[in-house]
């Protein structure tokens, strides 16, 4: 009787980033673990926790789901917990003393050591993926670290220096993944947009953009966290000319006030902020934008919170998130700032904010209805199709509801592309009807 192979369960917090990484590291345990579905908690000899530490509500999350599996491990539920990833990383030095019910500690990029202790070789680890998303759809991390210096921003002393992947390398990743059922990537960095330039000298966004949409299978390619100065603009010739690089564009610009701007290191002011929304409006028709803001940043009083509201009325994105400030140890904003709005005025903040954008969200979504897309189906439930256009970014944005009554195996339209009309809209989600099956 051959020997039981131990059984390995993974969870992942934070921003998709940590998703890659957690892909990269259970593609080194394909054969020689079972590995058990992230969704669902089971009974595992061993459970991979990967953190994350930006921003205060982020690091108690991962604190929680430690204890949570700490508390497992007494039930007998799992064998070992090993710890790993951003939160790992930035107090490395404390938590194995806080929580020493945890097995082992990693940081946020040592996939040798996390390799070894788990017994298996540290081969190809850069481009082996096993997916945690749906097969249709992957994120494709093209550089870890970021040279920026935002004020408020931990990242930096976390993941350390930018360091861009080889535009050859991602092209062998894509390759791979398109063969597993990829159709869509989705292009993500701590800043996509300084891509190339420790390679290259020069910013290469766009020359990986057409490399990558020459790989066969791959249909749709999205761009995530973009850094708003110096943005290379021949990115927008692709996205304006490219079919296969979506008119859409995740770019974070956190405020709009010069104040607020100077004091958090973001190297532009509102008047460039303005200028670079216009272009990309201009050059890339209908063209969908979604930005963060942060409330709160000291320094921000009501003049500074009114600009920033009436920036969102004036600019319309399609799509906004907003967080309140934390104040983060070791950030420029820590050793020279007082935080010093109250919390309650943050919330208060947010929420005002949030109330303006659902407003335009709205807006934006009754525009679409009557009109025709290319979709995406990303499951079935219920009877119907859920899917999404160019517009939609998976695990973010709204969803579109297909009504696939009278359908025969609507299941196996899943992972695939069909054409839709919009039939009602509201504040985040559509809902819409069948064309054609592409």
């Amino acid at each position: 009787m051959s020997e039981r192979q131990a059984s390995v369960q993974t969870l992942t917090l934070g921003c998709s980033k940590n998703r890659v990484d957690t892909e990269h590291i259970l593609s080194l345990l394909e054969g020689r673990y079972e590995i058990l579905p992230e969704d669902i908690p089971a009974a595992c000899d061993i459970f991979l926790l990967n953190t994350c530490g930006f921003i205060g509500d982020a690091k108690e999350e991962s604190i929680a789901a430690i204890f949570e599996a700490v508390e497992r491990k007494k039930r007998g539920e799992i064998g070992k917990i090993v710890v790993f990833g951003c939160l790992s990383q930035r107090y490395a030095d404390q938590m194995p003393d806080l929580i020493p019910e945890v097995d082992a500690w990693f940081g946020a990029v040592d996939y040798g050591p996390l390799a070894e202790y788990l017994g298996v070789p540290a081969v190809n680890v850069m481009t082996g993926r096993r997916l945690t998303t749906p097969s249709h759809y992957a994120y494709l991390k093209i550089s870890e670290g970021c040279d920026r210096r935002c004020s408020y921003c931990a990242i930096p002393f976390i993941r350390g220096r930018h360091r861009s992947v080889p535009i050859e390398d991602l092209v062998c990743e894509a390759e791979l993944l398109a063969k597993k059922g990829v159709r869509e990537l989705i292009v993500i960095a701590q800043d996509t947009t300084y891509y190339g330039l420790d390679l290259y000298r020069k910013r290469a966004l766009a020359e990986l953009l057409q490399r990558l949409s020459m790989v066969d299978g791959i249909e749709w390619i999205r761009i995530h966290y973009s850094y708003p100065a110096d943005f290379p603009e021949d990115v927008l010739e692709q996205m304006a000319d490219n079919p296969k690089v979506c008119r859409y564009m995740d770019i974070p610009l956190q405020h709009i006030s010069d104040k607020i701007l100077s004091m958090m290191h973001r190297n532009v002011d509102g008047a460039w902020t303005r200028a670079l929304i216009g272009r990309m409006r201009e050059r890339v028709p209908g063209v969908v934008l979604r930005t963060t803001m942060i409330v709160g940043h000291p320094g921000e009083g009501r003049k500074e919170f009114r600009e920033l509201l009436d920036f969102v009325s004036e600019a319309r994105f399609e799509r906004l998130g907003a967080f309140r400030y934390s104040e983060e140890e070791g950030t420029y904003d820590a050793e020279n700032f007082k935080d010093s709005v109250r919390e309650s005025t943050k919330q208060r903040r947010l929420d005002e904010l949030m109330t303006l954008q659902r407003g335009i969200s709205l807006e934006f979504n009754r525009s679409r209805v009557g009109s025709e897309t290319k979709a995406i189906v990303d499951g079935y439930s219920d009877g119907m199709l859920v899917c999404r256009s160019e517009f939609e970014s998976p695990e973010v944005d709204g969803e579109i509801f297909v009504d696939c009554k009278g359908l025969a195996e609507p299941e196996s339209l899943v992972g695939k592309f069909i054409r839709i009309r919009i039939t009602q809209a509201d504040e985040y989600d559509l809902k819409a009807e069948i064309v054609s099956l592409q």
